[in-house]
């Protein structure tokens, strides 16, 4: 760390350090103890170097949550909830996302005075209209199809990166079988192997990365092409976050997205989402978000308490898949 002679501070530098969960322990508290102005941090380890008294938080003074709703829905909480109380209290708060579920907003209520708002565009969930969303309606079984036909169709300038919901590495070695160059990321590589996929991918080696919703956020390759959406996320805002990692730093982009029947109670959340971005909905897309609130309604008013029947199952085998409902 340099700042300059005679307390002359008209010309420094910050020392910045990354603390995660799966780097260096060691290395990190080193770090830590050398001194240090800005920590990036994920919340585990963060709160495991404060619990063993090897950072110090009372003198932070500006403090980023940044994907709130991630850290919440992997249980994150009661760390946030730990780091937030042993900052000091006068400091300055931001959080940013680029949606707004209700999991964030209880953590702005709960956690920050007086809070302002800050928003670009509206507050309804909404993708960004530099990406060309497609959608195409087909059976589980010819999704693979489909990617391979999208592969070989790619020009040599194109990178994608493919999201699927799991079996990475099964999809990653149909491809190498078939000669292509591909790497993956998802939770069980150690994370040495994670940042070497990122790496080559990042440095162009390869033009295909297999992940999970890991890369959904927070992965800032500029010159993703396109984004593959193989299965359909767990919900509408992941699909958002995806389709963000295209059409990024002012470029365009293009996000080919897979829907099977299994995915319709998603249908009607997604066409707003389309809607707002100005793209083309087909008409299967809406034919199926017709039956699934069709579906939903006749649902409900069999059963208006919402409970389950004396049975003790959902109808329908227990299932909300659309097997029956003719598509």
């Amino acid at each position: 760390m340099w700042r300059g002679h005679d307390n002359d501070c008209s010309f420094c530098i910050s020392l910045s350090i990354c603390i995660y969960g799966g780097g260096d322990r060691r290395g990190q508290i080193n770090l830590v103890k050398d001194g240090v102005d800005i920590v990036i941090a994920t919340p585990g380890r963060l709160n495991d170097l404060q619990m063993n008294e090897l950072i110090n938080l009372r003198s932070i003074t500006y403090l980023v949550l940044d994907e709130a709703d991630r850290m919440l829905d992997m249980g994150f909480e009661p760390q946030i909830m730990k780091i937030l109380l042993d900052i000091r209290p006068d400091r300055q708060t931001v959080m940013t996302s680029a949606t707004w579920p209700t999991g964030v907003r209880r953590l702005a209520k709960s956690y920050l005075k007086n809070p302002m708002m800050v928003y670009v565009g509206t507050l309804d969930l909404a993708a960004v209209n530099t990406v060309q969303q497609t959608v195409l309606i087909v059976r589980e079984e010819e999704k693979k199809s489909y990617l391979f036909d999208f592969i070989r169709n790619m020009q040599p300038e194109e990178k994608v990166i493919i999201f699927v919901g799991k079996k990475v590495d099964d999809l990653s070695s149909d491809m190498c079988l078939q000669g292509l160059a591909v790497q993956s990321l998802h939770g069980d590589r150690e994370q040495c192997d994670r940042e070497e996929a990122l790496k080559d991918f990042k440095n162009g080696r390869v033009r295909i990365l297999v992940a999970t919703d890991l890369a959904s956020r927070g992965l800032d390759v500029h010159d993703v092409t396109h984004v593959f959406n193989f299965d359909f996320p767990r919900n509408i805002e992941e699909y958002v976050h995806r389709v963000g990692r295209t059409g990024r730093a002012g470029r365009s982009g293009a996000a080919v997205t897979l829907v099977t029947r299994e995915n319709w109670r998603m249908a009607p959340e997604l066409i707003p989402i389309m809607e707002r971005a100005g793209q083309d909905i087909p008409e299967e897309l809406l034919l199926m978000a017709e039956r699934y609130q069709k579906h939903k309604k006749e649902k409900e008013m069999s059963n208006p308490r919402g409970g389950q029947g004396r049975g003790g199952g959902r109808r329908n085998g227990g299932t909300d898949r659309g097997q029956n409902w003719g598509f």
